[in-house]
């Protein structure tokens, strides 16, 4: 077999991962979802203290170094075992455009995974970055920055944000498919995440973990304001892995 796929059979393979996720029992989806959402959240409490820890005048530096290691949550979820909405909502579009599985099946899906990366994320949240500190004390200014910049922005802005969030994911979970070796498999999920993250867009599963971890920590954020930051990213994310990755890349290489 070969090393690396081509992208006609990339889009073969998407369309088998998203086959076999539609068709999971959903205790299966239940326990992967849950340890999804909290890779990704242990990837952004990472972030949180690499950047909380750099003195101001090193702070590109830090955000760098942080964003350098958030991908890990990702690779464990593609490597070790995880469901991931975001990245489903390449893999199940595709599955569906290939008519390999039912709108319900898509549905059913995304509704769980869905629900269990919110219970993961606030999982590391609470225990971790609450009952264990490690996003408040000395953390916790920058703890309440992301989560501000999260959710002072425009429904729209967030929205297009998370268009451009779920573009490189969902990159980095197609280049994952392509390899055939764990390490082609790092090195092809790490890059597009590593920049989603240096950049600054939004990520609906991560924003789940940030948000309540400001709010936990006595910040002045509103569960309001966190619902609506759900909302509009999550539509994003959609857009941006079921149109820009698997939609165009069907159209590509269709058969």
């Amino acid at each position: 077999m070969a090393d690396v796929l081509n992208p006609k059979d990339i889009l073969a393979t998407s369309a088998d991962k998203g086959f076999a996720k539609a068709l999971n029992a959903t205790d299966r989806l239940a326990a992967l979802g849950f340890l999804g959402g909290a890779f990704i959240s242990v990837g952004y409490l990472a972030y949180v203290r690499i950047v909380a820890a750099m003195p101001h005048e090193l702070l590109g530096l830090g955000k760098l170094l942080g964003a350098a290691v958030f991908p890990v949550g990702l690779v464990c979820i593609l490597l070790g075992g995880g469901e991931l909405i975001t990245g489903n909502m390449m893999a199940l579009p595709v599955a569906w455009l290939k008519r390999r599985i039912s709108l319900r099946q898509w549905a059913r899906n995304w509704a769980i995974v869905t629900v269990t990366n919110v219970l993961g994320a606030f999982f590391v949240a609470w225990f971790f970055g609450h009952y264990v500190g490690l996003t408040e004390g000395a953390a916790f200014a920058e703890t309440l920055a992301i989560a501000r910049g999260k959710v002072d922005v425009t429904f729209g802005q967030a929205l297009v944000s998370g268009i451009g969030c779920n573009w490189l994911v969902c990159m980095g979970v197609w280049l994952c498919y392509g390899a055939d070796t764990f390490s082609g498999k790092v090195l092809g999920s790490w890059f597009p995440v590593m920049v989603f993250v240096a950049i600054g867009f939004q990520h609906v599963v991560a924003n789940m973990f940030i948000i309540p971890a400001a709010i936990w920590g006595g910040g002045d954020i509103s569960w309001a304001q966190f619902g609506e930051n759900m909302v509009s990213v999550y539509l994003g994310n959609v857009l941006g892995g079921a149109i820009m990755v698997g939609g165009l890349y069907y159209v590509a290489y269709r058969d």
